[in-house]
């Protein structure tokens, strides 16, 4: 049937899709993708359920503003093809944004359909589309791209922010340098992310569309020590910031320093961008843990002990001082978790890591919470119960509370304005203090999405490109 013959009760009578996934005592053993992806009838059927709103609050709630009707039509109509091209307009990054973007707060929250039931499965929809058009080499080279402006951009950080901004540029006709510090491209996207949640195979072909369009991509390279930004201000005509937020937030209790405790970032790192614990000869050393507890309730908390898990954690735990339903993190990830074994240990607040003589994590010390009023973030603040405690067996302790901006680069630049938290401070535009330097993404923002990240570098690229066009 097609999808411009069906009446509204007919799309309201249509079930939202749900994902395949693999099985959970499968998966939980090994780093394969967990979602499967949509079979195209299921993609069709669910595209059927859009009601087309002329009003388009779904593209309200996408901060790269795809047209989300537009893309979805497609696919009820099966023009496929038709689909990659109104997606590929305005995202770069599609097939991440289709596995990891949190839909549910963002475009799928402002669905009429989900006033009085699910909405239109709009992530899952746009997974579908990217990855029809990986399978079918459908690429952004395909676009006809104006001449150069003979202008050129540096981007400094080849994550999200910097990936997005560097696309938007160069199909504008300007040249882009891209300059990343690790050895490998994707930023956060490579090295934060497990590839049980986007395959790295995913990553580079994403890459590999900008490659196409031109832009060259120089990694080793730290802006503030290899090369300062004060040399790329003179040697292009525009630059962007999208370094991320890199520098871990410490929790500030005794024994933090024991050996068996992590930072996030360094255990994705190590595990993510590294290879750590999957194969037999990798040369990145990992403490597996037999007992691995997890402090944090976010995304990265989440990525964090489902890994640990995959690398053999008889009991891998997370620690999180509210309640489930305060964890930021995508309901989708702790369903994924707690299917596979994940112990959820809320209302429990990090008071010590307790070592043994010789410097290594026995376990932690923990103050039982309750919740009090709401606080600034609208959640209910966790008040520590007097003389409630208790101890937490744990060989690997990981602290997943969140990240800052690394000062490499912006201490090395007093003219740069930061803020308090020293994330550097950009306008609407993502204009900074310093004339033709421009930021986004976490840099700017502190820890937040992707998606939040991209919508910051195609911001940032329309005004560097206004600016550019007016000279």
């Amino acid at each position: 049937m097609r999808g411009d013959t069906l009446s509204v009760g007919e799309r309201l009578a249509i079930k939202r899709v749900a994902m395949p996934e693999l099985d959970p005592a499968q998966r939980s053993s090994n780093f394969k993708e967990v979602n499967l992806g949509l079979a195209e009838e299921q993609a069709v059927r669910e595209a059927q359920r859009c009601l087309q709103c002329k009003s388009t609050p779904c593209i309200d709630g996408c901060p790269v503003q795809i047209d989300i009707p537009g893309f979805i039509g497609a696919i009820a109509e099966r023009h496929f093809a038709k689909a990659v091209e109104i997606l590929q307009r305005d995202n770069a990054l599609p097939a991440v944004c289709g596995r990891v973007c949190p839909q549910e707060v963002q475009c799928e929250s402002r669905c009429v359909l989900g006033r009085k039931d699910n909405p239109v499965a709009i992530g899952y929809l746009e997974r579908f589309v990217a990855d029809w058009a990986l399978r079918h080499d459908l690429r952004l080279n395909s676009l006809t791209l104006p001449g150069s402006s003979g202008k050129n951009v540096a981007v400094i950080g080849c994550g999200p922010a910097g990936l997005t901004a560097a696309a938007e540029l160069a199909v504008k006709g300007h040249s882009v340098k891209i300059f990343e510090a690790l050895h490998d491209t994707g930023g956060v996207l490579r090295y934060g992310i497990p590839e049980f949640r986007l395959p790295k195979d995913i990553i580079d072909s994403e890459v590999s569309r900008l490659l196409n369009l031109g832009v060259e991509i120089e990694c080793n390279v730290v802006v503030g020590k290899t090369i300062t930004l004060g040399t790329l201000r003179d040697e292009f005509d525009a630059v962007f910031i999208g370094n991320g937020a890199g520098l871990p937030v410490m929790l500030g209790i005794p024994g933090e320093n024991l050996k068996g405790v992590y930072s996030a970032n360094e255990y994705l790192t190590r595990v993510n961008l590294m290879g750590a614990g999957q194969t037999p000869d990798c040369a990145t050393p990992i403490l597996r843990g037999r007992n691995v507890a997890v402090i944090g309730g976010g995304n990265t908390a989440m990525d964090c002990v489902r890994v640990a898990r995959r690398l053999g954690a008889e009991r891998a735990m997370l620690v999180y001082r509210r309640t489930e339903s305060e964890m930021p993190a995508r309901v989708e990830e702790v369903k994924h978790a707690k299917e596979e074994g994940i112990e959820l240990l809320v209302l429990a607040a990090p008071l010590e890591v307790v070592g043994d003589d010789n410097g290594w994590t026995m376990g932690l010390t923990c103050q039982k919470m309750e919740l009090g009023e709401p606080d600034a973030s609208g959640r209910r603040r966790p008040i520590p119960i007097t003389g409630e405690t208790f101890y937490l067996e744990a060989d690997v302790v990981i602290n997943a509370l969140g990240t800052q901006a690394n000062p490499l680069l912006t201490a090395t630049e007093p003219e740069l304005s930061l803020n308090k938290w020293k994330n550097i401070t950009a306008d609407e535009n993502g204009a900074t203090s310093l004339p033709r330097v421009f930021a986004g993404g976490d840099i700017v923002r502190g820890g937040a999405t992707v998606i939040l990240a991209m919508g910051d570098g195609k911001k940032a690229a329309a005004a560097i490109h206004s600016m550019l066009n007016s000279e």
